[in-house]
């Protein structure tokens, strides 16, 4: 995958960077708008539809998430030779964020009880969206050069890994006290990670 994205003619304009950088840089705001006027949602109307921890901490993770993302993506300033297909990816990656973000608050809850019965229905698309992700930051991560990638040591592939596979039990079981279990782990791991890999970068 990595050679395929590489394999067109380089381009080492400097100034490509900061052309793609504005792109995702759109991207990432439409995702941040779309889960704080989400997040708004229950404070303008409190009593509409029914609140589900389940799908606010989601909803939460995510905000985190993306804002994790666009922080991170800053390394793309390490890419030296950009082609179509690398900044195509890129944009690919940023999209499916947003996706994500949009999948959690749709505009309309009149056919289900509330934004658990909504969340859990969705499940497949969501864990599904979320496991894409991380097969994207692999090859993401890889483009940024293998000093980059073996700088997060063996956690990193075990950190995909799991990744991965919490988001397939999750997008199979509609158990609540799993799906709450497999929420919590998550977090969890999440602000460890940006506390310990990220907070000094």
């Amino acid at each position: 995958m990595i050679a395929l994205l590489t394999a067109t003619a380089p381009q080492p304009n400097p100034e490509l960077y900061p052309h793609v950088k504005v792109v995702i840089s759109i991207i990432v705001g439409l995702c941040i708008t779309a889960l704080l006027k989400g997040f708004a949602q229950f404070v303008q109307h409190p009593r509409r539809n029914k609140v589900s921890i389940l799908h606010l901490g989601w909803a939460a993770s995510l905000l985190l998430g993306v804002i994790h993302f666009w922080w991170w993506e800053f390394r793309l300033s390490m890419i030296e030779q950009w082609t179509f297909a690398i900044y195509f990816f890129v944009i690919l990656y940023a999209i499916l964020f947003y996706f994500l973000s949009t999948l959690l608050f749709p505009s309309d809850l009149a056919d289900y009880a509330g934004y658990e019965d909504y969340f859990l229905s969705r499940r497949w698309w969501f864990f599904g969206f979320l496991a894409a992700t991380f097969v994207a930051d692999v090859i993401d991560t890889s483009l940024k050069g293998s000093a980059y990638l073996h700088s997060f040591g063996i956690e990193y592939p075990i950190r995909i890994t799991a990744s991965i596979v919490l988001c397939v039990i999750a997008m199979i079981t509609k158990n609540r006290r799993t799906q709450l279990t497999l929420l919590t782990l998550y977090v969890l791991y999440q602000i460890s990670l940006i506390v310990r890999v990220y907070a000094t970068e």
